[in-house]
């Protein structure tokens, strides 16, 4: 029995005391081998230029002082979250990406990394971000603390922003499915219309989402070079 509208996206799923809802995570690194035992088909082609395309991009996002090879964990990272984004819009798969658990556990090391990095090996570069440029003196303060809240709540809002976007889409096609058995038959046409409206945006919503958080992360990396 559903206690209230939000233990839709509870992991409860078991068998023998053994929770599968995490499963749908790993699902993707079953169709890793196939790439390399079979002829390229028209999926992996497009897939492989989206890659070279998201390659060039952060590779300028990081500019020309970058380690080599550092993109592919951008991207990398972006494969994994739009993955289990489109996951999450099939029926009774746990949506992983919904859930500060692997939200923050993706956010949480990349951006303790990153300042760790930067603040050993570029630390005059670091404290320097913490006043922007032209910054009268009387406000240089307010501005450290500032700069210094925000340096802190980065990876919080990575987190939030990708997990919100996610429970809220899914929340709604929740709502308005639970409606269904109680509405006529033209009512229920009109549902089923906005309901694949909604899918729809919520695909949208998949790609920009893990769009965002490979940008965001990629940007936060290139400020401590």
């Amino acid at each position: 029995m559903m206690t209230n509208l939000f233990t839709v996206f509870d992991p409860s799923s078991s068998i023998f005391h053994m929770s599968f809802n995490w499963l749908s995570t790993f699902m993707g690194l079953l169709m890793i081998p196939p790439m390399y035992w079979f002829m390229p088909s028209r999926y992996q082609i497009i897939w492989n230029n989206i890659m070279l395309t998201l390659h060039k991009e952060f590779k300028t996002l990081l500019g020309p002082l970058s380690h080599k090879g550092s993109t592919f964990m951008f991207i990398s990272l972006f494969s994994l979250i739009l993955f289990n984004n489109f996951m999450g819009l099939f029926p009774y798969i746990f949506t992983s990406t919904s859930h500060l658990t692997l939200t923050l556990a993706l956010a949480l090391p990349l951006w303790a990394s990153f300042m760790i990095y930067g603040w050993i090996n570029h630390t005059q570069h670091m404290f320097a971000h913490l006043v922007p440029q032209g910054t009268p003196a009387i406000l240089m303060p307010f501005m450290v603390c500032i700069e210094t809240v925000s340096n802190i709540i980065r990876p919080g809002t990575l987190a939030v922003r990708l997990a919100a976007n996610m429970i809220a889409g899914h929340l709604l096609l929740t709502l308005l499915g639970n409606t269904g058995s109680s509405l006529t038959y033209y009512t229920i046409m009109l549902l089923l219309i906005a309901q694949i409206a909604l899918l729809v945006l919520e695909s949208a919503v998949a790609i920009i989402q893990s769009y965002v958080f490979a940008v965001l992360s990629t940007l936060y990396s290139s400020e401590v070079n």
